[in-house]
């Protein structure tokens, strides 16, 4: 194992600026008790902590199917977050969207049945991240700049979709297997730094 590799870097930086996030929404949370600000916490907590996993213990643990649910809280608490502070009007509908594809993600992934696997990642990760990814653009009285959450919306969504086509054993456009994990360890930091950019406009 090679603490010291290019990947790792990238990752230690992931992991210091979700760490930040993660103080930043727990300090919001204190201020206001706002949910959205614990939905946010869990999406990057998670982040924190598969940053810290693939440090120690190698890119190899994202072909396990545990760290393939696990990590599907990063977008969906992510973008849960997005839904309860500016669309209250249908933050309750995507709360059911977001446990039903935690469910399904687990129970498909754990279980082994790829074939429903291969619809119930897409369709719940692709879902989630399109909610980050286009919900910021539209957010009413979102602070200026805010706009950066939707580009990490955009990352996390390929990245994302990419990992678990491959996990399904087929491949996402150009996106192969060697592609995807040479650019996976910089598209987390920028995705990260993306997040920071737009979620300190806040204030």
């Amino acid at each position: 194992m090679n603490l010291f590799s290019l990947d790792n870097l990238f990752l230690l930086l992931t992991g210091l600026l979700a760490a930040y996030l993660c103080w930043y929404f727990w300090k919001r949370y204190g201020l206001h008790k706002a949910l959205h600000n614990i939905y946010y916490l869990m999406g990057f907590a998670v982040l924190l902590v598969s940053g810290l996993l693939l440090i120690f213990l190698g890119l190899g643990i994202l072909a396990s199917p545990l760290v393939l649910t696990v990590s599907s809280l990063i977008p969906l608490g992510i973008s849960m977050g997005l839904a309860e502070e500016y669309y209250p009007a249908w933050k309750k509908y995507f709360k059911w969207f977001a446990a039903v594809g935690f469910v399904a993600i687990a129970v498909t992934s754990l279980g082994g049945m790829e074939t429903l696997k291969k619809i119930a990642v897409p369709l719940f990760h692709g879902g989630a991240g399109l909610v980050i990814f286009l919900g910021p653009f539209f957010a009413k009285n979102a602070p200026k700049g805010f706009y950066w959450v939707g580009i990490g919306g955009l990352l996390i969504g390929l990245g994302g979709i990419a990992l678990a086509f491959i996990s399904a054993g087929t491949q996402l456009l150009f996106f192969s297997p060697q592609f995807v994990m040479m650019i996976l360890t910089p598209l987390l930091f920028l995705m990260t730094g993306a997040f920071t950019l737009g979620f300190a406009k806040k204030g």
